[in-house]
Order: structure tokens, then C-alpha cells, then sequence
């Protein structure tokens, strides 16, 4: 099956309810999502009950930290490729599409080996300077190199996905997900238990899965229209395509790395307070997940929705996407805040049968988890303005209120308390603080952000 000028997956993004099309294109994502958070917690499972708590905090701690910040960061740039897409699908320009695709796979491949050889580079100073305890330092770092050698496939299924959900194919990027997280729990399963590799073993069999699903996305990419389908021997870099995705794929990259670096920071503390601590962190962030698959579904479909209509003028359509999607987002946060808060204790005795571990996991969970909807007005007006090809703005509101806020607090309230307390309270704090800045903004410029017109031929 091929993707013509007018695919059923267009329909509901150009036309239609809006309600019944977010849901329709998120719905997919956020199952994929939750494939995706299902083979991270399964390292963490694994490593958690048959290699023990030091390992846990191995994965879970300051090397998952750091692998989080890095696809974050190349997370963000990609996004350059998928709103161009999305633009010029809409504006039915699609021999810029073609070249939109063509250099965002060269963006991929040469983002990720600088990437790779940076890491390979730098794992053990990172690892330092986050105060890695000693006692975890060699399972960190294997563990963080091994993921940092399978890095170039992995970016490359998370563009060629961006590149599928631009063009309404939110579908297919699910199917991928399930085949590798399939494949990933085998691995796990197989080089833990059957061949005791430990650390090492779970992030054989990560990258494993994500070079499978690299595969199976550039080959649906590959049988795309034949006007803008991937060929590999035409992968190039075209200089006015990479400057616009640039444009908006750094200042986007930073701020998806903001979040990174300040957990990065906030890390380095928290392994101050013991590897008890350390664990239950690790193991709160896999629960934590199901809030931000959710989060991140919503807003990548706003994202492709104001995308497609951006490029189409429809800018009406474009209001619209952004209020329904900011009325989804809220009750969902709710819905997930309840849930969570309630099942806390044996959704953590799911990582660990350790009473320490569990009593210092549940108050995390009841001090932040409480809180998820002071995100809302962040992550969906940020991904509105991306749609839009406005990033630079949002970069820097992301900058003070997670990143300085962040690292400012932890670093004056720490030393004098010492206590996860003080983390506990950083996170719904800086969530409320940037949500209202980004509120405040697109009140005050939504009537100029609204009149933009959007130029086919970039």
C-alpha cells in the first residue's frame, strides 16, 4: 500500500473533528510508547530481581540519565525533519517532502556517529562529575557504552518514525515498536538468565531491538509515493533544507537536552543520599513513563496537526488543534496522577522486593506524581509553537524554568537539607513555573501567531 496525495490518515488531520482525529492519530502513539517504556522496564525488571539492587541502580541512575539526555537532544533535532515534512505535505509541496526525507536520514546518520564518538569519548568524565558512586561505576559505564554503540540505529528509527507520523502514518511506527519490544524481552531474558551477561547483557539486547526497527522503518519509508519515497543512494545533505531543519531541530534539541541536563544535575545529588535512594528513583522513573508516553503522544499528534494545517493555511484548524489538545491533555494527567498514586506500592514491588527501596519509592511517587497536570500548558503549547516552526522563544522559557529553576534550587537546598524532600519539590515546581510562562506567551502573541502564512517553496 502506498501513501497518495490524499491518504485516509490525512482526512482526520485536515478535515473532521478535531477531537476524533488527535485521538485517532494518538491513540497508536501512545500504544507505541508504552512498547517502548515496556522494553526500558524490562532492563530494569530483569537487572532489579536477577542481578540485584546494585545493577538496578547501574541502569536506572546516572547511565540512564545520561542516554536519556543524549536521545532527548538528537530527539529534538530530528523534530526539524518531521515538521518540515509535515509543512510541506500540507502545502502539498511534495518535492519538498522528498527532500525533507532524503536529508533528514543524512541529518541521522552524521548527528549520530559524531554523537556516538563523543559518548565513547566522555562516559567516564560524565560519570564522574555526576558522582556516580565507585561501587557502580564499571557497570555504568558498560552499560552506557554498549547503548552508545547502537546510537546510530536508534536515531534512525526515531526520525524515520517522526517522518511516517508527519506524513499521518501513526500506525506503522506501533507495529515496529511491538516487534522490538518482543524481541528485546527475549534478549533480555536470554542473555541475563541464560547467559549471565548482567549490565552488559540488557543493553546487547536494547540495541539489538533498535537496529531491527531501524531496518523495518527506512524499508517502509523506502515504498513510500515514488515522488518522495527514500532511496539510500540519493541520502544527501541539501544545504537549504539543512539550515530550516536546523533551525528548528537545535534550539528544539536543547530543550528537550534542558530536561537532561537539569536531571543530570538534580542525578548527581540524589546519588549523594545512597544507592537505596538511587534505586528507587530509577525504578520511580519507569513508572513515571506512563505519564510521559502519554504527555509526549499528545504532543507530537498537535505537533503533525498544526503542522499539516500550518502548511495547508488553515489556521483555524490549527486554534482548534491546540484548545482540544490542552483539554485532553489535563484530564489525562489527572487520570494517570490517580492511578498511579493509588497502585504505587505494587507497581514498585514489580522492580524490587526491597521494604527500603519501596517505603523511599512511594513518597517520591505521592510527591510528584500528584502533580503531573502543572505540565500540561508546557508540553502542548511547546509542541504547537514547534508545529508552527517557532522554537527559539520556547528554548529559552524552557531554559529558565526547567533548567536554571531546576539547578538553582537543588543547588542552594540541598546542602542545607540533604533530604529527597528537596527533589520531591523541584519537579512540580519547575512544571508549574515553565507551563506559565508558555501560557503567558502564547496569550499575549496568539493573535500574531495566528495570522502567520506558511511559505511552500522552503
Amino acid at each position: 500500500m502506498r501513501f497518495s496525495l490524499t491518504p485516509k490518515s490525512d482526512d482526520y488531520i485536515m478535515s473532521g473533528s478535531i477531537w476524533k482525529g488527535i485521538l485517532t492519530y494518538c491513540i497508536p502513539i501512545m500504544i507505541g510508547s508504552l512498547f517502548q517504556q515496556l522494553y526500558n522496564m524490562v532492563d530494569t525488571i530483569v537487572v532489579g530481581n536477577f542481578v540485584g539492587t546494585d545493577a538496578l541502580a547501574a541502569v536506572g541512575g546516572s547511565a540512564g540519565e545520561v542516554a536519556g539526555v543524549t536521545m532527548w537532544f538528537f530527539g529534538g533535532i530530528a523534530s526539524g525533519a518531521t515538521v518540515t515534512v509535515a509543512q510541506h505535505f500540507g502545502a502539498r509541496n511534495l518535492n519538498g517532502v522528498h527532500r525533507d526525507i532524503h536529508n533528514g536520514y543524512a541529518l541521522a546518520l552524521i548527528g549520530g556517529a559524531l554523537l556516538t564518538l563523543i559518548g565513547m569519548i566522555f562516559s567516564r568524565p560524565l560519570m564522574t562529575v555526576m558522582r556516580t558512586d565507585a561501587s557502580l561505576m564499571d557497570d555504568s559505564l558498560v552499560y552506557l557504552r554498549i547503548l552508545f554503540a547502537g546510537l546510530v540505529p536508534s536515531i534512525i528509527f526515531n526520525i524515520g518514525s517522526g517522518i511516517l507520523r508527519a506524513l499521518g502514518d501513526s500506525v506503522r511506527p506501533l507495529y515496529y515498536l511491538i516487534i522490538c519490544c518482543l524481541i528485546n524481552i527475549a534478549g533480555d531474558l536470554l542473555l541475563v538468565l541464560a547467559f549471565p551477561l548482567g549490565v552488559a547483557g540488557v543493553a546487547i539486547a536494547t540495541i539489538s531491538a533498535q537496529t531491527i526497527s531501524a531496518v523495518l522503518v527506512t524499508r517502509r519509508i523506502m515504498k513510500l509515493d515514488d515522488t518522495y519515497k527514500l532511496v539510500l543512494r540519493k541520502i544527501r545533505v541539501y544545504p537549504q533544507v539543512m539550515k530550516v531543519q536546523l533551525k528548528i531541530g537545535i534550539p528544539a534539541g536543547f530543550q528537550s537536552a534542558l530536561f537532561g541536563i537539569a536531571n543530570m544535575t538534580i542525578q548527581s545529588f540524589i546519588n549523594t543520599l545512597g544507592k537505596t535512594t538511587v534505586a528507587a528513583f530509577g525504578a520511580y522513573r519507569k513508572i513515571d513513563a506512563l505519564f510521559w508516553m502519554v504527555s509526549g503522544a499528545l504532543g507530537t499528534s498537535v505537533t503533525t496537526f498544526v503542522g499539516q494545517n500550518y502548511g495547508a493555511g488553515d489556521m483555524t484548524r490549527v486554534k482548534d488543534s491546540c484548545r482540544a489538545t490542552l483539554i485532553m491533555h489535563a484530564a489525562a494527567s489527572v487520570a494517570i496522577s490517580a492511578i498511579v498514586v493509588l497502585l504505587r506500592e505494587p507497581l514498585f514491588r514489580i522492580f524490587t522486593d526491597d521494604p527500603a527501596v519501596i517505603e523511599v519509592g512511594t513518597k517520591i511517587v505521592i510527591g510528584m506524581s500528584s502533580f503531573y497536570v502543572t505540565y500540561t500548558g508546557m508540553e502542548v503549547l511547546a509542541s504547537t509553537l514547534r508545529g508552527l516552526g517557532i522554537v527559539g522563544i520556547p528554548t529559552v522559557m524552557t531554559l529558565g524554568g526547567i533548567c536554571v529553576l531546576r539547578i538553582i534550587f537543588i543547588t542552594i537546598f540541598m546542602p542545607i537539607y540533604h533530604s529527597v524532600n528537596v527533589v520531591i519539590i523541584v519537579y512540580p515546581l519547575s512544571w508549574a513555573v515553565t507551563s506559565i510562562l508558555f501560557v503567558i506567551y502564547y496569550l499575549a502573541r496568539r493573535k500574531k501567531l495566528l495570522s502567520r502564512s506558511f511559505e511552500a517553496s522552503t
